[in-house]
């Protein structure tokens, strides 16, 4: 059984890999020392309704997270000073975009570092007939670790490693992997990248 599900899957290169979504996705990140200096105002234009505002620290422990519930313009005010001494990170969690903007905090100052504000783009997953196709953008061209695994129709929750692979050395990444119609299942994609993992599932 085990060979068969070994055969089941087949890579393949997809010649487009294109995602103009992604680069579209951008938004104006305003941090604003308020007229009290230990509060902080935080305007970010062209927000999401959906969207997750986190504040984390050097360790990504998450210390602040809010759901955005309207579209627009997001404006809030934090006391950052509250906060220990250390390094922190500002990010914004898009659709396939996550904005960062580091600032750290010392003896009640909180500066903000704008110089180090980032862009990672997100893996776009997506399951058409029998074939999963993966698509990046990878600018800085971070490795990205594909994992496929598979678990039929059982409700265990045990899954079997089919196919493992590192992509490299690529900005613009994108992958169709596919599966067999003759073995039908559960299926679950785990990508790695930039320190981050997303994964999907699906049922063929």
């Amino acid at each position: 059984m085990k060979k068969v599900i070994k055969k089941s899957i087949l890579m393949g290169v997809m010649l487009t890999t294109l995602l103009s979504n992604a680069t579209n996705e951008g938004s104006s990140f305003i941090p604003k020392k308020e007229k009290d200096i230990s509060r902080t105002m935080v305007t970010i234009n062209d927000v999401k309704k959906g969207q997750k505002l986190v504040i984390k620290d050097v360790n990504g422990f998450v210390l602040y997270k809010e759901l955005l519930k309207e579209a627009g313009i997001y404006t809030k005010t934090f006391d950052l000073t509250e906060l220990p001494d250390g390094d922190y990170v500002f990010e914004l969690d898009k659709d396939l975009q996550i904005k960062t903007i580091p600032f750290s905090v010392f003896s009640n100052e909180v500066t903000f570092d704008k110089e180090k504000e980032t862009t990672i783009y997100k893996p776009y997953i997506r399951l058409k007939d029998n074939y999963i196709y993966i698509n990046k953008l990878a600018l800085n061209e971070a490795p990205l670790d594909v994992k496929i695994y598979y678990s039929g129709d059982s409700n265990t929750g045990y899954k079997e490693l089919i196919h493992s692979e590192t992509i490299k050395n690529t900005k613009s990444i994108g992958k169709v992997y596919k599966l067999l119609k003759d073995a039908p299942g559960k299926y679950s994609v785990e990508l790695s990248s930039d320190s981050r993992t997303y994964q999907e599932s699906f049922t063929l």
